[in-house]
C-alpha cells in the first residue's frame, strides 16, 4: 500500500471523526437507492454479429431492401387515388421467409379499423369518434411478378401474401404487383388530408401504397398496427412514381422532377433553372398567376408527373390547383445542392408566413448538413396544408395557418427529421423518441443558429420545467407512443428526450464529447435499422463514460432529481481551516453536484463534483478550503438540472445580509 492511499485513509477518518455531530442532525427521507441506481447490468442483451457491444452494427450486420414502381391517378372531385404498385422485395437475412407481411395504414380510416375505433370521443389528433367516413383500402388484386395470383390476407392494417415457396436468405428476391384505389380522408391522422382552398384544394398525401413491413433480427416482422401515435418503420430502396392529376394542378414530390418542361410552363421551367442558382427565393408561380391558366400548360386535361427518389424508406407528395410556387438553391458542404422548394395557397401569402418558408428550408438543411450529415435528397419541398406538422424524404408538410416564429419553428423540426429518422431508420412505431427527441435536441441548436438567433428564445429555468418532466404520473419515455396517454407524448417523445441531451451534452459530458458521440451514431446508423441500446452503446463507448445511471432513470424509468444542502459547518468550528458541506440525494436520480460557496468577502467559488459520488452513497460532505466565513451556498446555481424541488438547493448563514 503506496503513501497516498494511507494518506487518505487517514483523511477520510478524520473527516468521518468531526461529522456525527452535524451530519446527522438533520436526519432527510430519502428515496435514493444507490444499488438500483448504478446497478451495471443495464443491458440485457450482449453484442453479437449483427450488432457489435460498441453500439456498431455488427460484422453480419444485414437488413431487407425494396424498390417500389408506382402509378397513381388523383380524382379531385371523388379524392380517389386509383394506382398500382410493383415491389421487389430482397431478402437478405439468414432465414427462410414463407411470407411477406405489407403495411395498410390507410385501413386505419376504416369505420372498422382498429384505430378509428380507439380513438376516444374527447378531442385526438389522430381522428374523429363521430366521424361516419369510412375509408381504407380497395385492393382489386395481389400477383406476383410472373402474373400468378398471389393468396393473401388483410388484418386491419396488415396484409400477409403467402409466398408459393420459401424465399431464400441471402439476397433471395420476389415480385409483388398491387391494383387498389382508396378515397383520400379530410382528416388522416394529422399527417394526410384535404384542405379546401379559395383556389381549389390542397391534396397532401402520404401512407398511400401498400408498403413492406420491416423483417428485422430484433423482432423478426415488425407488424405492430397502424392506430395513429406510433408512426413508420419501413425498409430502404428506390422509388419511381408517376403521378396523374388534372392539368392545371401543381404536383410536388420528395424526389427528382425527371419531365418538368411536360408539367410546368417554358417560363416556370425557366424559373426553376434559376431557382437551383440562386441563394435568394425565386417566385417559379406567383400568387396572380394562381388564378390565370395561363399558368398552367394548356390543351390537356390531365397532366402526368414523373419522379425519382433513390435510398428513401418512403415516398409522399401533395397536389393543388392553388399552389403558388417558389425555390432556391441549398449549398450542401460537399460543393453539391439542392433545391428548396415551397408550395402554398394565397391565404398562407404575406404578413411574415409562408413567403418566407423557403429561406428557412433553406437555412434548415444548410444547418443541418454541415453540423451532421450531408442532405441526401435532390429536393426538398415545404407544402402548406392542414396538418400540423409532418415529415417524409424529402417534403413536409406544416401548417397553412403558420407564420414566423411558428413557420420557422415547424419546418426547422420537420426537415430536421430528414436525419432522425429518414437517415438513420429507427422503429418510430416503438421508439418515438428516437425520432422526436434526437430532432427536438437538434433543432434547438439550429434555432439558436438561425439569422443572429431571430427566434430563439433560451429553454430557461430547468428546475421549473422539471416540475413538468418529471410528474409522477408520466409514461417512461422508453414506453412505446400507443401506450402514453395522448396528452403525454408532446412531453415524452419530444420535450423530455430532447432535454435529456441537452444536459447530456452541455452538463454531463460535455459538448466535445458528445457531439463526437452523437455523430458516429448518426454515421453508424445512416440508412440502417438502429436500437436504443445501438444508441446508447455508441454513446457510452465513443464518450468512454459509463452512463447507465442516466439512461435508467432518464429513459427507462421515469425518475425524479432532487438534491438538497444539508448542512454547512467549519471545520472544527474554525472558519480559517474550510468548511464542511453536506449534500443529500432525496429522489431516486442521481446527478453531479454543482455549488456556488459565496463567502463573506463577496466571492464566489464554484465547486463540480461528479455523479459517482452518488455510487455508493445517498448523502455526501465535501471540504472546501475557504479561509472566511460563508455566507451562503447554492445548489445548481444556472438552474440546468431538473431538480424538481429547488427550494432545498440554497443554505444561508443565520446572520448573512
Amino acid at each position: 500500500m503506496n503513501k497516498s492511499v494511507i494518506s487518505s485513509i487517514i483523511g477520510a477518518a478524520l473527516l468521518a471523526a468531526v461529522l456525527p455531530s452535524t451530519v446527522h442532525s438533520q436526519a432527510v427521507e430519502s428515496k435514493y437507492d444507490y444499488k438500483e441506481a448504478f446497478n451495471p447490468f443495464f443491458y440485457k442483451n450482449n453484442g453479437n454479429e449483427y450488432r457489435s457491444a460498441s453500439g456498431m452494427p455488427g460484422p453480419k450486420y444485414w437488413q431487407n431492401a425494396v424498390d417500389y414502381k408506382i402509378s397513381a391517378k388523383l380524382d379531385d372531385n371523388t379524392h380517389e387515388i386509383t394506382a398500382t404498385v410493383t415491389m421487389e422485395y430482397t431478402n437478405n437475412s439468414p432465414d427462410e421467409l414463407e411470407f411477406i407481411w405489407l403495411q395498410l395504414d390507410q385501413n386505419m380510416f376504416s369505420q372498422e379499423g382498429r384505430g378509428h375505433l380507439i380513438v376516444p370521443l374527447t378531442r385526438s389528433r389522430y381522428g374523429d369518434a363521430q366521424s361516419d367516413f369510412d375509408g381504407g383500402y380497395d385492393i382489386k388484386s395481389v400477383k406476383f411478378g410472373n402474373g400468378n395470383d398471389a393468396e393473401h390476407l388483410i388484418t386491419d392494417t396488415r396484409m400477409q401474401v403467402l409466398l408459393p415457396e420459401p424465399l431464400q436468405p441471402n439476397g433471395g428476391k420476389t415480385t409483388i404487383c398491387i391494383d387498389y384505389s382508396y378515397v383520400v380522408p379530410t382528416h388522416g391522422a394529422d399527417r394526410t388530408g384535404v384542405l379546401e382552398t379559395q383556389n381549389g384544394k390542397i391534396f397532401a398525401i402520404a401512407q398511400w401504397f401498400p408498403r413492406v413491413a420491416v423483417y428485422d433480427d430484433i423482432l423478426g416482422w415488425n407488424v405492430q398496427p397502424y392506430t395513429g401515435p406510433g408512426e413508420f418503420y419501413l425498409e430502404y430502396g428506390n422509388y419511381e412514381v408517376d403521378i396523374t392529376a388534372p392539368a392545371n394542378h401543381i404536383v410536388v414530390m420528395g424526389g427528382e422532377l425527371l419531365n418538368a418542361a411536360e408539367v410546368y410552363t417554358a417560363e416556370q421551367v425557366k424559373r426553376l433553372e434559376q431557382a437551383k442558382k440562386s441563394d435568394k427565393t425565386v417566385i417559379i408561380r406567383s400568387a396572380e398567376e394562381v388564378t390565370q391558366p395561363a399558368s398552367r400548360p394548356q390543351g390537356k386535361k390531365e397532366l402526368t408527373w414523373k419522379f425519382r427518389l433513390d435510398k428513401s424508406h418512403d415516398v409522399a407528395w401533395a397536389s393543388s390547383p392553388a399552389f403558388i410556387v417558389d425555390g432556391a438553391k441549398i449549398n450542401l458542404p460537399s460543393g453539391n445542392s439542392s433545391l428548396a422548394l415551397s408550395a402554398y395557397p394565397v391565404e398562407s401569402n404575406g404578413g411574415n408566413a409562408w413567403e418566407r418558408s423557403t429561406e428557412y428550408t433553406k437555412a434548415s438543411i444548410e444547418f443541418y448538413s454541415k453540423i451532421l450529415m450531408e442532405y441526401p435528397y435532390p429536393v426538398a419541398v415545404n407544402v402548406a396544408a392542414d396538418i400540423g406538422g409532418m415529415e417524409y424524404p424529402g417534403i413536409v408538410f406544416c401548417s397553412f395557418k403558420s407564420k414566423g416564429a411558428g413557420l420557422w419553428g415547424v419546418t426547422d423540426h420537420e426537415f430536421g427529421h430528414i436525419w432522425f429518422p429518414m437517415i438513420v431508420g429507427s422503429n418510430e412505431r416503438l421508439h418515438a423518441w428516437m425520432d422526436e427527441g434526437f430532432n427536438t435536441f437538434i433543432n434547438d441548436l439550429s434555432t439558436e443558429a438561425f439569422n443572429n438567433g431571430e427566434y430563439y428564445r433560451p429553454m430557461g429555468d430547468a428546475n421549473r420545467l422539471a416540475q413538468a418532466l418529471t410528474r409522477p404520473d408520466l409514461e417512461p419515455v422508453m414506453s412505446a407512443p400507443q401506450n402514453m396517454q395522448e396528452r403525454n407524448i408532446g412531453m415524452l417523445a419530444y420535450l423530455k428526450p430532447g432535454y435529456g441531451l441537452r444536459l447530456l451534452r452541455n452538463e454531463i459530458l460535455g459538448p466535445e464529447r458528445f457531439d463526437r458521440a452523437f455523430k458516429a451514431y448518426l454515421h453508424r446508423w445512416a440508412y440502417k435499422h438502429p436500437t436504443p441500446d445501438d444508441f446508447f452503446r455508441t454513446i457510452e463507448n465513443v464518450a468512454g463514460e459509463n452512463l447507465n445511471w442516466f439512461w435508467r432513470g432518464w429513459f427507462q424509468y421515469n425518475w425524479r432529481f432532487d438534491q438538497a444542502v444539508r448542512n454547512v459547518v467549519y471545520y472544527d468550528n474554525d472558519p480559517s481551516k474550510g468548511v464542511l458541506i453536506t449534500v443529500d440525494n432525496l429522489e431516486k436520480l442521481p446527478m453531479p453536484i454543482v455549488a456556488d460557496i459565496t463567502t463573506k468577502s463577496g466571492t464566489t467559488h464554484r465547486v463540480k463534483l461528479p455523479v459517482e459520488v452518488w455510487e455508493r452513497n445517498a448523502t455526501w460532505t465535501f471540504r472546501y478550503p475557504t479561509t472566511e466565513e460563508v455566507t451562503a451556498v447554492q445548489l445548481d446555481p444556472d438552474k440546468v438540472y431538473p431538480d424538481h424541488n429547488p427550494d432545498n438547493n440554497r443554505w444561508e448563514a443565520p446572520n448573512a445580509q
